[in-house]
């Protein structure tokens, strides 16, 4: 079995005229990347790898999470993962070491909450959202070469507001 954790990055501030990837967390986005981090740890989803976009948003969540409960996890920061379509998540995906049990992607939507319905099959008028710092946990018996939409089901879900959501 494998996971896939799908990790959108926290509240990020608005600054008119800055370049969208140097954008930083808010003081609301660091906190709830450490709460994002610390439910993680407490469901025991340590990472054996971590994927990362390598916009500043999406670098301060990993690193404020994965504090909390997996300080040594293995991190890369993928270009191709900045503001990627679902399709172009999955080829990253497929691409991971089929050693990897748990694998934590950190990117931005819509891409991030696309990929997610799509591996599950979740239709969109029947999902809740993903808002900043949201996450979902996918479980699939594929190997990550092999991982394609449909092939995996929803196990966890969780944001900062709502805390866990239940799953189908």
């Amino acid at each position: 079995m494998r996971r896939l954790i799908i990790l959108r990055h926290a509240k990020a501030e608005q600054v008119p005229g800055k370049q969208d990837r140097e954008r930083a967390l808010t003081d609301r986005g660091e906190r709830d990347a450490r709460r994002a981090g610390r439910v993680l740890g407490e469901l025991g989803l340590v990472p054996d790898l971590v994927l990362c976009s390598p916009a500043r948003r999406t670098r301060q969540t990993a690193e404020l999470a994965l504090a909390e409960f997996a300080p040594d996890a293995t991190v890369y920061h993928e270009r191709e993962l900045y503001l990627a379509a679902p399709e172009e998540l999955l080829a990253v995906v497929q691409r991971t070491d089929p050693d990897v049990g748990t694998l934590l992607l950190v990117g931005h939507n819509p891409g991030a909450h696309h990929l997610f319905l799509g591996l599950t099959g979740t239709s969109p008028e029947a999902d809740p959202g993903f808002p900043t710092c949201a996450f979902a946990v996918v479980e699939t018996e594929a190997a990550w070469e092999h991982l394609w939409p449909g092939e995996g089901r929803a196990v966890a879900r969780w944001t900062p507001k709502q805390g866990a959501i239940p799953v189908p």
